[in-house]
Formats: C-alpha cells, sequence, structure tokens
C-alpha cells in the first residue's frame, strides 16, 4: 500500500512509518477478531473459519511488526 507520506515503496522503509497503513491494519484487526469469534469460534474447522483466522493472524502481526518497529526506531533515535 502506497500512502503520500511514504515517499518509496520498499517494504524496509515503510515498517513502521507508514501511519495509514497502522491504521487500516488497526480497524481491520478490530473488525476481523470480533466476527470470528462471533460468527466461526464454534466451528473452527470450517474453510471460512480458517481463513478468517488467518486473515485476522495476517493483520494482527503486520500491526505488531510495525509496532514493534516504531518502538525500536523511536528508542535508538533513527527516524
Amino acid at each position: 500500500m502506497a500512502c503520500d507520506a511514504c515517499f518509496s515503496d520498499v517494504f524496509k522503509q515503510k515498517i513502521g512509518r507508514c501511519k495509514t497503513c497502522m491504521w487500516q491494519l488497526t480497524v481491520l484487526s478490530l473488525i476481523g477478531w470480533p466476527t470470528w469469534f462471533y460468527l466461526f469460534a464454534d466451528t473452527p474447522k470450517s474453510v471460512n473459519s480458517i481463513a478468517l483466522f488467518f486473515f485476522c493472524c495476517a493483520f494482527s502481526g503486520l500491526l505488531l511488526l510495525h509496532l514493534i518497529v516504531l518502538c525500536w526506531r523511536k528508542l535508538t533515535g533513527r527516524q
């Protein structure tokens, strides 16, 4: 995903800096996990349940990676 604040689409340069990506991942995680728990937690072996579960894990994992790199950049002074 490219946004106006990011000058390059290189993944290593954008991770932890792209606020648009972080907000999108936050919203997707906040929508995805309750949806999975409400609709598919009782049938965890169905295809729809597994697909939504993996999408939610991907959203949350990428958000976590963004936040870890953001904290690391703030602590080391690399902006």
